[in-house]
């Protein structure tokens, strides 16, 4: 379980997490870290949504280059920006040295779920763009499916997806 002050990092996409505060701070109300990119991003993270979880992103230093219901957004030092839950989204930094809070609400799960694919990263366990292999990404995208799931393909798609692959994955030795 994460604590404040503990530091993730990814070493693939050089971007760091630091828990402020952490869903046994807040009673799973709230999920509050920085998110620190220390070189730009290898590539855009893939869109996705939050089925039931707000999200809100103050940029502390640089820009935040964002995807927003298919809108790009760059966001400058001292903006704000609010994804309510269902909203279709990628952020990424295109320099080093972007600082972000980024606050999480309600929490969920959502630190366990950064702990899996950081986890994986620090142990080179995801390819250049931090990005497991698919019956690894797909025990993950099930496990955490009320905190994060791709906008494509559709959801029922992924689901179907799940039923078979989550199970070649686990006799082959995969988890979330």
């Amino acid at each position: 379980m994460a604590k404040s002050g503990e530091v993730l990092e990814n070493p693939a996409t050089g971007q760091e997490i630091v828990f402020r505060r952490t869903s046994g701070d807040t009673n799973g109300t709230l999920l509050e870290v920085e998110s620190v990119y220390t070189k730009p991003s290898p590539s855009r993270p893939p869109v996705h949504y939050h089925p039931a979880q707000e999200e809100i992103f103050r940029v502390l230093a640089g820009e935040l280059h964002a995807v927003i219901g298919g809108r790009r957004r760059v966001l400058k030092e001292g903006e704000t920006l609010v994804i309510p839950e269902g909203t279709r989204h990628g952020m990424w930094a295109e320099e080093a040295g972007v600082r972000v809070n980024w606050q999480t609400r309600p929490a969920l799960r959502t630190e366990a779920f950064f702990e899996a694919v950081y986890g994986l990263a620090s142990r080179g366990k995801t390819n250049e763009r931090g990005v497991p292999n698919l019956l690894q990404a797909t025990a993950i995208a099930r496990e955490f499916a009320d905190e994060f799931r791709l906008a494509s393909p559709p959801w029922p798609v992924q689901r179907l997806l799940f039923a078979i692959l989550v199970p070649l994955g686990k006799l082959l030795g995969y988890g979330a």
